[in-house]
């Protein structure tokens, strides 16, 4: 940045910290918002653009030498005319960050000549060009798009710290994408009753980006393929350069048949696994010394001074008109030894034991233990550490919600 450029903006901070400053301001006749003194003009020269970062992602973009990448691997055209496969790919992309909810959404950047002079384009593919690209996609062609993504995402890792490099954590899950369609290939009723996909996520918690997705159908398992992507996210981590790698999954996504292999390459692996009843027959036969009391860190530390807790609104009303609520009374934690069915080796289960009270009002109707079991090959870990790794694993929830709602990425 040239140090004009810089000046300029230090002193607007300055200006605006100035405006901003809690101090007594000035009585006033009538509302703070007044109109201004504003008059609009188009200028000859001088243009502005929305969308002001587009140039910065295009420069960007060339600098990894994306496009070059997408077009040396990726082959869907015969002949280029005159589109090529990376700016129909990244036509898409850009429409995803110019607000752009649909393909038809493209129609309104194509007519936009600031943003065309942005991207560098004298035309860009019309929506109906763009939806024509879509269907020429099979299966194996998206996934070498996503190799061929994952490979330039290599170049940006190399630019982190070295403790970037300390431990890759994994996370894995599927979601529910509905569609309201009837004549889509691959669409089938889920577990839920709802009609559409059921789609997997293979994303990297230290940074939250994707690595992976696979459209699967409907009525499929969470787990169906996960075993494929992850071993595809280990080369991908190991290529990087990570000294250390985990794997973090619910219950869907402990399956044993490939555990042995996982810690026979130095995987770290913390998955969910089903309350059996012959793992809870085992919780319930430990002794009582074996059980210690879990406390969990807190969300967040206090900067200032603890503000008084407000009033539970909630919680009143479910007492009011005697709704049946449950309520956690304590937890604890044990660990015992345990090999699966499918493995050879056994592996560490901790226990999460949540003790319950089932009221309803301001009557206690009974009291309730329910069972939590997590599955894992790390013996450094407290249990309190493990029970908390498994749980962070759940911000993934945000990134799935992020996704679904923020570029609309599992609209079907």
């Amino acid at each position: 940045m040239k140090k004009k450029i810089a000046k300029k903006l230090a002193q607007s901070k300055r200006k605006i910290r100035k405006r901003l400053d809690k101090r007594p301001l000035p009585k006033r006749p009538g509302p703070v918002m007044q109109p201004g003194n504003i008059h609009y003009e188009m200028a000859g020269r001088a243009r502005g653009i929305t969308y002001g970062g587009m140039g910065a992602v295009q420069l960007l973009v060339k600098n990894l030498g994306l496009d070059e990448a997408i077009n040396r691997c990726l082959h869907l055209f015969k002949l280029h005319n005159p589109y090529f496969e990376s700016d129909h790919i990244l036509n898409i992309a850009y429409n995803i960050l110019c607000n752009g909810e649909c393909l038809e959404d493209i129609e309104r950047l194509r007519n936009d000549e600031i943003y065309l002079d942005a991207v560098g384009a004298d035309t860009i593919p019309d929506p109906t060009t763009a939806g024509d690209f879509c269907r020429r996609f099979s299966v194996e062609q998206v996934e070498i798009l996503q190799d061929v993504i994952n490979k330039v995402r290599l170049k940006v890792w190399k630019q982190q710290e070295s403790e970037f490099f300390d431990e890759a954590i994994i996370d894995a899950d599927g979601t529910i994408a509905p569609t309201t369609g009837e004549c889509k290939m691959g669409m089938d009723l889920s577990y839920k009753g709802v009609w559409g996909y059921h789609p997997l996520l293979v994303s990297l918690s230290n940074t939250g980006e994707p690595l992976y997705l696979s459209n699967r159908s409907g009525n499929c398992t969470s787990s169906k393929n996960a075993s494929h992507y992850l071993d595809k996210a280990v080369r991908l981590c190991q290529a990087a350069g990570f000294k250390k790698i985990r794997f973090r999954g619910d219950t869907d996504f402990s399956q044993t048949k490939y555990l042995d292999g996982w810690d026979e390459d130095d995987i770290t692996f913390v998955f969910g696994i089903n309350a059996m009843p012959n793992l809870v027959k085992l919780a319930e036969n430990l002794p009582q010394t074996a059980y210690t009391d879990l406390i969990r860190k807190p969300k967040y530390t206090v900067k200032t001074r603890t503000r008084r807790k407000p009033a539970n609104i909630k919680e009143q009303i479910v007492k009011k008109r005697g709704y049946k609520n449950i309520r956690l009374q304590s937890e604890q934690t044990a660990e015992f030894e345990y090999t699966p069915v499918k493995c050879r080796k056994s592996y560490r289960i901790v226990v999460l034991k949540k003790n319950l009270s089932v009221e309803r009002g301001e009557q206690v109707l009974f009291d309730d233990i329910r069972y939590f079991f997590y599955i894992t090959n790390d013996r450094k870990f407290s249990r309190a550490a493990i029970v908390g790794d498994a749980n962070n694993r759940c911000n993934q929830e945000n990134l799935i919600e992020q996704l679904k709602n923020g570029v609309r990425l599992f609209k079907a």
